[in-house]
């Protein structure tokens, strides 16, 4: 095959636009993409100056996702004065699994315009997930716990740093699956929370949110065009899969949604093109009642709607 741009090899046919493109134009073609979501979801607002500049921590696990991210980020705004960049990783406790990611973002970062810290879920909650998915006091997959533990990291962070925005790695396959797992589920109040989240414009969304805003600007580019990017792009990443992935629900959303891509090409991106307006028109429903969460935790104080936040939760069951 010949690139559709050049005439060189092509290095990949992406079927849902039928385009061959060699590693030069699949490059340029993400950049793309990942530069027009910053700008259509408002990302770095006009009033950021080098006087004044905006802060952004960004989520790096070390993955081929974030790792990408962080890269495509640092060259792009490692020397605007505007934006300063901190890129966070957490180790969440998993055996043979986090150790080589984290060792790819500390490699990562060395030579790049970005700060670099790191944490733990030992050091912050004084937990491993590897105890955790034994002990499973709630009777629910790894995932559920680790993703209450993760954000609940992030956000603390990003409040300690006064982070202007929290960047994370989240590309179409993940955003599609959510979206299908949301819906499979009937959980229309999830869906307008993940509109106010990270969907919309950071001008569109709910005003008094207590969090720091969320965007993922990989949310446009499917997981195989990235992980060929890292690749072509020589970038440090631990290209694995949690062991503890396969017992979630979005494990078998994920399997569903490859079958019907490869079937029907273009199907993550129909996906999210309908349930986008769906999220919206939940979203706008939701604000015409509450705003947000009632009150604070009694532990952390984290914004929550009861006594304590569901990582606070998390942890006494544990106990």
């Amino acid at each position: 095959m010949e690139c559709d741009r050049c005439g060189r090899a092509a290095v990949i046919h992406v079927a849902y636009s039928g385009a061959h493109l060699c590693g030069t134009h699949l490059r340029q073609s993400v950049d793309r993409r990942v530069r027009r979501r910053i700008r259509s979801d408002g990302l770095l607002p006009d009033s950021a100056t080098p006087e004044d500049p905006v802060t952004w921590l960004i989520g790096l696990s070390g993955g081929k996702d974030s790792a990408v991210l962080t890269d495509i980020l640092a060259e792009t705004f490692g020397d605007d004065p505007r934006v300063e960049l901190i890129a966070l990783s957490i180790h969440e406790g998993i055996a043979g699994y986090r150790d080589e990611s984290l060792s790819a973002a500390e490699s990562l970062v060395e030579d790049r315009p970005v700060t670099y810290v790191s944490t733990s879920y030992e050091r912050e909650f004084d937990l491993r997930m590897d105890a955790v998915a034994d002990a499973d006091p709630w009777d629910m997959a790894p995932c559920a716990y680790c993703g209450v533990f993760r954000r609940d990291i992030l956000s603390a962070v990003a409040t300690e740093y006064e982070a202007d925005l929290l960047l994370t790695g989240h590309n179409l396959d993940d955003e599609a699956e959510t979206a299908l797992m949301n819906i499979f589920e009937g959980d229309v109040a999830q869906m307008a929370q993940h509109y106010d989240a990270s969907l919309a414009p950071l001008d569109a969304r709910e005003a008094d949110s207590p969090f720091v805003p969320r965007a993922k600007p990989l949310r446009d580019v499917p997981e195989s065009e990235i992980a060929l990017y890292a690749r072509l792009s020589d970038i440090p990443a631990h290209i694995a899969e949690c062991p503890h992935s396969s017992e979630s629900f979005r494990g078998t959303v994920q399997d569903l949604l490859l079958e019907l891509e490869a079937d029907h090409p273009g199907t993550r991106h129909s996906i999210m093109s309908g349930y986008e307006e769906l999220a919206k028109l939940a979203a706008t429903q939701k604000r015409r009642g509450e705003h947000g969460p009632a009150g604070v935790c009694e532990e952390c104080g984290a914004p929550t709607d009861g006594d304590r936040c569901r990582a606070c939760e998390l942890q006494a069951a544990l106990e």
